[in-house]
């Protein structure tokens, strides 16, 4: 049990059988009443986040949670193969797990896998990646003089809005928090 009073950012508790982790958290003690935490929390299930405000020093459950790195092997139909980069095991994951993971990840590639009683409830890539543009149309001339963008396929398949000027066979980095292009990149 963890009390309310401790809580940090990344701290993961489990509440009504579901597993938060505390991404804001600020702890207020008016003049009259009692102090409260105001937190706002990510359901590492569900993807969702929600508001919640604790009493100060309420107990809640903590939830450790074993993060391991793994390389993307192969797609298996529903589900993606992973191993271990320790000890070379294969964890199979079904794709309702992944999300759009696979926008952001090629063969090879590594990931951070959180798991909870020996199963994966996260998988996050890395926070930049480069991918190769396979697809792009021809820019206008004339449309530089303003943030013009257009969209791009990329080798996993997925689409991103990138400038003008990025043509097929160029390489960009893309922010996996956001979806954003970031820049070219020299390859």
């Amino acid at each position: 049990m963890i009390s309310s009073n401790d809580f940090k950012r990344g701290t993961v508790i489990k509440i009504e059988g579901d597993i938060y982790a505390v991404i804001e958290y600020q702890h207020v003690k008016p003049a009259r009443g009692s102090a409260f935490v105001r937190t706002k929390l990510k359901s590492l299930t569900k993807g969702s986040t929600v508001d919640k405000t604790f009493r100060g020093g309420e107990k809640v459950e903590d939830v450790r949670i074993e993060t391991k790195k793994m390389q993307y092997l192969y797609d298996e139909g529903d589900s993606l193969v992973f191993m271990d980069a320790g000890s070379y095991e294969q964890e199979t994951i079904s794709k309702d797990y992944v999300g759009n993971i696979l926008d952001y990840i090629k063969e090879g590639d590594m990931v951070d896998i959180a798991i909870y009683e020996n199963k994966p409830i996260t998988l996050e890539p890395p926070t930049f990646v480069t991918l190769e543009v396979v697809y792009a149309e021809p820019g206008v001339k004339g449309d530089t003089a303003t943030n013009v963008t257009k969209s791009v396929k990329v080798e996993t398949g997925a689409d991103f809005h990138v400038p003008i000027f990025v043509n097929t066979g160029d390489f960009i980095k893309v922010d996996t928090r956001t979806g954003d292009y970031v820049e070219r990149v020299k390859k």
